[in-house]
């Protein structure tokens, strides 16, 4: 049963962002390169977001006398930069993406085939990343680690296998869960940076990266003050929100740009001239 639940819980966070897409690719009629760019765009985001967190952030936050905040005002701020980081970064990548990658397909039903691609590949490598650990761990349990192991590292791998191990199968699936409501906000997220193309309002990506923060800084401190199952409900009711959040911003324009001139009157589009109330007045005295 543990190591079922184990398997389960990587399986679905591989299976479910490409399930989504799947459906989207069916209902909407969307292209799986909508996909592809999304899931380029999040790789591109860490590339500089990671060495940021890691170089500049991190070493703020300990300047700051931030670092191991557990409560109060001081792990709300710790939150916040963690969460705006993530924010500037992914919001920025994906806005480039439109910006020079999507140039003809700005609309609702590709931003959420892009949205599923962004947030579906963090949930694809942190799948395949779960389901390293339980190979590993599976290799590692009933093996002797000093045949395996450098000396000075036997003790740490005991450590984590033991941690690994003890963790209740009811946790093991905690990481699906919170895929879920990821999803959904990297669903609403690409519908929110779509607006500053549509709405020709760079003010939306603005939004779409104080959305990105609150979720994430939310997320944050929730997991250290309330615990995991109070976190995942939140996650889950940001993640309706931002189902109903998509759903509001649903193109009025059935996937098309809106026009940037009114379309032309029959008469203009035949090459007619168009008679005026003085150019009709005028036309009763000619015989």
């Amino acid at each position: 049963m543990d190591i079922f639940v184990r398997a389960l819980n990587a399986l679905l966070m591989i299976a479910m962002p490409l399930g989504l897409g799947v459906y989207l690719a069916r209902s909407l009629r969307t292209e799986w390169k909508l996909f592809g760019i999304g899931a380029v765009a999040f790789v591109a985001s860490q590339v500089l977001h990671i060495p940021f967190n890691h170089w500049v952030l991190s070493p703020g936050i300990e300047r700051l006398g931030l670092s191991g905040a557990e409560s109060g005002i001081r792990l709300v701020t710790l939150a916040v930069f963690y969460g705006l980081s993530a924010g500037v970064f992914e919001e920025s990548a994906r806005y480039l993406a439109y910006r020079f990658w999507l140039k003809e397909e700005k609309n609702w039903k590709s931003a959420l085939m892009l949205g599923a691609g962004h947030g579906g590949i963090e949930a694809i490598l942190l799948g395949a990343l779960a389901l390293y650990a339980l190979i590993q761990a599976l290799v590692l349990r009933g093996a002797d680690l000093a045949t395996i192991l450098p000396p000075e590292q036997i003790e740490l791998a005991r450590s984590q296998l033991q941690t690994y191990w003890s963790l209740p199968w009811h946790l093991a699936v905690m990481g699906a869960v919170e895929r879920v409501g990821a999803l959904c906000f990297h669903l609403s997220a690409s519908v929110l940076v779509l607006q500053a193309f549509t709405r020709r309002n760079l003010l939306w990506v603005g939004g779409a990266i104080i959305w990105h923060t609150t979720i994430n800084a939310v997320a944050l401190f929730s997991i250290q003050v309330w615990g995991i199952y109070v976190t995942e409900g939140i996650v889950l009711f940001l993640g309706v929100l931002s189902v109903v959040l998509v759903i509001v911003l649903r193109d009025p324009h059935n996937g098309q740009m809106p026009p940037s001139f009114p379309p032309p009157t029959p008469s203009a589009a035949s090459g007619k001239p168009v008679q005026s109330e003085e150019n009709l007045e005028d036309s009763r005295y000619v015989s």
